[in-house]
């Protein structure tokens, strides 16, 4: 009564109006009859008699345990308060209007002490306290407890640096338990607060305080890349399946599917638009598990769009297993789910022109454009096996890039093998047509080599891939011979005093090895010599078997030989015979071998 002014006045009210008071008197066993009834009955009127006040305490904040903190509190008892108990130890002192009007040194004024002090400076302790929070409403709203702590987390977040607590968004080397601890060592030494994030204090809030907690944070305008680790740490809590490794939430309280469906589509509603200066593969990856959530929780049609768009934003980090959507409807035929990557791959270049448009850097933009390039081919190369895939779905996702994203069209050569052999009913216009979204210009020795032989590949593409191929050679044999003559050149004549000096110093420096090295490239003269002739044969040769075609194509139908018997015809008459070699897409194998060459025979 000396504490709380609610208990005074109950109790007071009590002694004053006598009906309201419970007078318990002990009573024996109704059993026993007579005067051993009687007697006892007397003696407890008599010795046992006494008066006691009951009050009762509707919804009281916290329950009987912040209520027995409070009645400690009241008799001088040492309280411990701590971040998880004192908004409700706060709501129990406003409840018994344990003010400091009516009593110094009262509750309410200690925990107001506490929050200022001790919660309020640290973000840690904010969540806790405003997860205890969540069955003290609408007490702690009107206390003003849950805003200030969503400010103060906000506010906090603002000055944090998000690449100190970017390793838990990772999933860590290998995505291993060893990985994982040894990002969480780098984030310790970088400045940490402790081995364990704050980010992970968000998994305790409830979807309403989270929620007010990111609008609190896009309030104060801030960085993207902290709303985006908040929106990953929450979501990895509570969504099954936004990992491949991992595919149960870290919390063991699984939501309904309502509740899954309702939380994705805040998450990705939030997600900042833009891309993060700091995002990574393993954050594209897990944008990659929302999108394959959505369709399996059948998200909003926005939501999914929204998704795409962000993931398109930053598609040069993603990966082939990424790419790998598997198709979750019964209205596509195909394994994967081909449509959605290629509505990513629109929002890409749709947003390669407006950095194109802003002006950054072009090296940036062209390296991008070079990784997505490579990542599609790969891609056509893995949904090329399915027979259910349409040819005019594969022409249409292959020429989706501009002729610039592909330094070789070997990724993609391979990717129209593997379709031509997985559908070999294909018709020869329509197999003309695939073969049409290759570059021979631009195929290595490798892949021309593999494809004059390739029975698949339709009459047209093989002239074209010969062509271009002897066209290469050609080049590369010119190229040989400048650079051999001007060795020559530079060895055998001198430019007055000065080139006389040379020739002295490199003499004095070992005349041997200059001897030898002009007699090699004396005898790679030759040899060029010898392959220009080669060439020109080959030249010949290549103008007959064009005459030959055109002689074959002119042919009535039923006088042409089986499939692949022209082939055989040709390379019988013009002694054709080409090694099989494995094409590399997008590394110039064939230009690097004749650096080296060129390199060794250079004087």
């Amino acid at each position: 009564m000396s504490k709380s002014r609610k208990l005074h006045e109950l109790i007071t009210e009590q002694e004053k109006n006598p009906t309201s008071r419970i007078t318990r008197i002990q009573t024996a066993s109704e059993s026993k009859q007579g005067s051993e009834k009687d007697h006892e009955e007397k003696e407890i009127h008599e010795e046992d008699e006494e008066e006691e006040f009951l009050i009762i305490l509707p919804d009281f904040p916290g329950g009987s345990e912040s209520f027995e903190t409070a009645a400690k509190f009241c008799y001088g008892v040492k309280t411990d308060v701590s971040s998880s108990n004192v908004a409700a130890l706060r709501c129990a002192g406003e409840y018994l209007e344990m003010t400091e009007e009516y009593s110094e040194e009262n509750l309410i004024s200690k925990t107001e002490r506490f929050l200022t002090h001790s919660v309020l400076k640290n973000i840690k302790n904010c969540i806790k306290t405003l997860t205890s929070c969540e069955g003290l409403l609408p007490l702690a709203e009107n206390l003003g407890i849950v805003q200030r702590c969503i400010d103060t987390i906000a506010s906090k977040a603002a000055s944090s640096d998000p690449s100190l607590f970017g390793w838990p968004v990772n999933d860590g080397a290998g995505n291993s338990k060893v990985g994982v601890e040894n990002e969480r060592r780098k984030f310790a030494t970088r400045g940490g607060n402790g081995m364990d994030s704050w980010l992970n204090e968000l998994g305790l809030l409830s979807l309403p305080f989270f929620k007010r907690l990111i609008f609190a944070m896009k309030a104060l305008n801030l960085r993207g890349e902290i709303i985006e680790s908040c929106l990953i740490y929450y979501a990895k809590k509570y969504i099954p399946g936004t990992s491949r490794t991992s595919r149960k939430p870290s919390s063991s309280n699984v939501p309904s599917e309502n509740d899954q469906r309702e939380l994705l589509e805040t998450v990705i509603a939030n997600l900042p638009v833009e891309k993060s200066s700091n995002s990574t593969s393993n954050s594209t990856r897990f944008l990659f598990g929302l999108l394959r959530t959505a369709n399996i929780l059948n998200a909003a049609e926005a939501c999914r769009a929204a998704l795409e768009k962000k993931i398109g934003s930053q598609l040069e980090q993603a990966t082939l297993d990424d790419l790998l959507i598997p198709s979750y409807s019964y209205l596509n035929e195909t394994l994967y789910d081909v449509d959605c990557v290629e509505r990513i791959l629109r929002y890409f270049l749709e947003d390669l022109e407006d950095r194109s448009a802003n002006r950054i850097e072009g090296e940036e933009r062209s390296t991008a454009l070079m990784l997505v390039g490579k990542l599609i081919d790969g891609y056509l190369s893995e949904i090329a096996s399915d027979a259910n895939l349409k040819q005019e779905k594969f022409f249409d996702f292959a020429i989706a890039l501009p002729n610039h994203a592909r330094l070789f069209d070997d990724g993609l050569y391979r990717a129209v093998d593997v379709y031509l052999k997985a559908h070999p009913w294909i018709p020869e216009a329509d197999r003309e047509k695939i073969c049409g979204v290759l570059d021979c210009q631009k195929l290595t020795l490798e892949a021309c080599t593999h494809a004059a032989q390739n029975e698949r590949l339709p009459l047209r593409a093989v002239v074209q891939v010969l062509f271009f191929e002897q066209l290469q050679l050609r080049h590369a044999i010119t190229g040989g011979l400048l650079e051999a003559e001007a060795g020559l050149t530079e060895a055998e004549t001198g430019d007055g005093e000065e080139e006389e000096g040379v020739v002295v110093a490199r003499a004095q420096e070992g005349g041997s090895t200059w001897r030898v090295a002009v007699r090699e490239n004396q005898v790679l003269r030759l040899d060029m010599d010898s392959m220009r002739t080669r060439v020109n044969e080959l030249e010949r040769e290549c103008s007959t078997m064009k005459k030959a075609i055109d002689k074959i194509d002119r042919m009535d139908p039923s006088d042409h030989v089986e499939r692949g018997g022209w082939r055989t015809s040709l390379t019988r008459k013009f002694g054709c015979k080409f090694k099989t070699q494995v094409c590399d897409s997008h590394e110039p194998a064939v230009n690097e071998a004749r650096k080296g060459r060129s390199h060794r025979h250079r004087p």
